[in-house]
């Protein structure tokens, strides 16, 4: 038995929605210190009641995270991780037909999610920061999303020609472990070791990079700080600033929008759609 054929074929079913409309991922962080949402749904009743209201609200897919990335976060160990993580994956694998991601960058963690059913992995190190997690994702068949990540902000840099040098790298470890091409999406990875005009550099080259690759583009701005720098908002204020991003990208060609705040979302895109096929 295939023990991984859960795993892929829900990735295959959520890669063949993209391109049909913009797809909404919907975020739930059952941690303590994620930036914006930290502790609240860190009990498994409280995780699977959102991850309920977004599925009702019309997310195409769920991303679960148990460890914050938020900046100055503290790592947690392989069974920290799971043990926040798997009270809430179970379960919610076994009641709704969403494909579910999860966000790490530990290739065990992804590998008990793949298990039991995980179609995507999100890892924010772009397949660097754990030597075995490209043939974690080859081997389970999920799909993948790599997220350009500098550790350090540089002002200096040009940030389009660092995204793409990172991405032909992190490219290149995936094809060598035997990573499906088209199981790949692209993040260029803003609110990570970018300045504010770096952030808004990134979000500008969606079109770039997906021209470029040749490969899906997701965008995760929702709530984040630069936006706060922007408007003078607080995290919990920043819907209209996260929506305006998120729709600027998509009119550049991105795919898929990892939010908070589904139904706005939704909302929001259709209408943008139904406008740009009139």
């Amino acid at each position: 038995m295939d023990r991984f054929g859960r795993a892929r074929a829900a990735a295959d079913a959520f890669l063949a929605k993209i391109g049909t409309k913009p797809l909404v991922m919907g975020i739930l962080n059952v941690t303590p210190d994620s930036f914006s949402d930290g502790g609240k749904f860190v009990l498994p009743e409280s995780a699977l009641a959102q991850a309920r209201a977004m599925a009702q609200a019309g997310a195409d897919v769920i991303d679960l995270g148990a460890e914050s990335t938020r900046p100055g976060f503290t790592p947690i160990s392989e069974e920290e991780e799971w043990a926040r993580l798997e009270p809430v994956l179970a379960p919610l694998l076994e009641e709704t037909a969403l494909p579910l991601s999860i966000d790490t960058t530990k290739a065990a963690v992804a590998r008990r999610a793949a298990v039991l059913g995980a179609a995507v992995v999100n890892d924010v190190s772009g397949l660097r920061g754990d030597p075995a997690m490209a043939e974690l994702v080859a081997e389970s068949g999920a799909a993948v999303v790599v997220m350009h990540h500098r550790e350090k902000i540089d002002s200096t840099i040009d940030i389009v020609a660092d995204m793409i040098a990172f991405f032909e790298n992190s490219l290149a470890l995936a094809q060598k472990a035997g990573v499906e091409r088209r199981k790949i999406l692209l993040d260029p990875g803003v609110g990570f070791g970018k300045t504010l005009a770096q952030n808004l550099g990134a979000l500008a080259a969606t079109g770039l990079l997906r021209e470029k690759f040749a490969l899906p583009v997701l965008i995760g701005v929702s709530r984040k700080s630069f936006l706060g720098a922007l408007t003078g908002a607080p995290a919990e204020g920043r819907l209209a600033a996260t929506l305006s991003a998120n729709l600027a990208a998509f009119s550049r060609g991105a795919d898929v929008f990892r939010v908070h705040d589904v139904a706005e979302h939704v909302a929001a895109l259709k209408v943008w759609s139904e406008i740009d096929r009139a």
